[in-house]
């Protein structure tokens, strides 16, 4: 497999003292690759900042103006949670466009598949408001620009973030276009995702939220995909598979309470590879969003490579998880009656 990657020097630009969306994320992940000796194994694809023409595919003309003017006045606040410094807004550009580009080298067929390990992150951008450490909504710039590639009509978007992916149902929920799957905590940030979020208009039945109780651990994310992704896929029949990629589910993170392993994770990878093998001839791209225990995501990143290389390695210096899962089997059931799984 010919796997690529996308990184700049300038995501490290977009930080704040003290807050846990900081540059040090992707500097451990950086560091994770060169020593474990991965990254020279991999395919650079440099970044390219997306133009504003290209971001407003996804986010309002006022929304990207202020963004743009935070950003030049110095920095501030979007939000209680969200941060704009000098460089956030130069940084969000190439964060977006270092995924576009990445996206584009698979549907050309210059890499097999690839992770965009892009900052700031974007699941939660919504069209018009940027929230959750996010700015503008990296994965959602990247379908829109994929569906204007000659044969792509329908890319399907795996969000495993711990934290629903609000932006990018508030962008996709009426094109049937893009099928938006979502696993998170749930009660949890955002406070959406309910099962009966399902799309709307002639987007009805191609948004599908899979709202897990804290503690789902491994299991629960093993069951969660055989029942309910790989279904919904093979039925949907994606010409491409975007994941937005958090690693905020592990047992250690600060920042949640599920239950899952680095194993756990590194055999999600592996099922999403097999998906893409089956259903799309194996274009894939995943992209970072959240994560916030630096050993966690470190080598969380370095199992996904693997898996996209088609290896079965599993770096895993933390160990399994000493608390008991909780069930989810009534939650599943409840996802596959509002999708007809039955």
């Amino acid at each position: 497999m010919k796997t690529g990657y996308c990184y700049e020097v300038q995501y490290l630009q977009h930080t704040y003292p003290g807050h846990p969306e900081h540059a040090g994320r992707l500097e451990a992940i950086t560091a994770g690759l060169e020593q474990t000796g991965l990254l020279d194994r991999l395919t650079r694809v440099p970044a390219l900042p997306a133009t504003e023409e290209e971001i407003a595919r996804v986010h309002t003309q006022a929304y990207i103006r202020q963004v743009r003017r935070v950003a030049e006045q110095g920095g501030g606040h979007l939000d209680p949670d969200t941060y704009v410094v000098t460089r956030s807004y130069a940084a969000a550009l190439l964060a977006a466009g270092g995924l576009q580009k990445l996206t584009r080298a698979v549907l050309d067929g210059e890499i097999d598949n690839g992770f965009a390990l892009v900052r700031p992150p974007g699941h939660h951008a919504t069209t018009g408001r940027g929230m959750g450490f996010c700015l503008f909504n990296n994965i959602a710039v990247a379908a829109q620009d994929a569906l204007t590639h000659p044969g792509v009509e329908r890319v399907m978007i795996v969000d495993f973030d711990v934290h629903h992916g609000n932006g990018t149902q508030d962008v996709f929920e009426t094109n049937p276009g893009v099928l938006f799957i979502s696993a998170h905590q749930s009660p949890h940030y955002p406070g959406t995702g309910r099962v009966d979020e399902i799309g709307r208009g002639a987007g009805r039945g191609t948004t599908v939220n899979i709202p897990l109780p804290a503690g789902a651990g491994d299991a629960g994310y093993a069951a969660t995909l055989e029942e309910i992704v790989w279904p919904i896929a093979r039925r949907y029949d994606p010409q491409l598979v975007l994941v937005s990629a958090g690693f905020d589910a592990h047992w250690s993170d600060p920042l949640a309470m599920m239950r899952l392993s680095l194993p756990g994770y590194a055999q999600m990878a592996r099922e999403l590879v097999a998906m893409a093998q089956e259903l799309c001839d194996g274009r894939l791209v995943f992209t970072l969003e959240g994560g916030y225990d630096l050993v966690v995501l470190s080598n969380a990143v370095q199992n996904v490579f693997h898996a996209l290389l088609g290896e079965h390695t599993i770096s895993d210096p933390i160990g399994p998880c000493p608390y008991e899962e909780t069930s989810i089997a009534g939650r599943i059931a409840e996802v596959k009656r509002a999708h007809d799984l039955q």
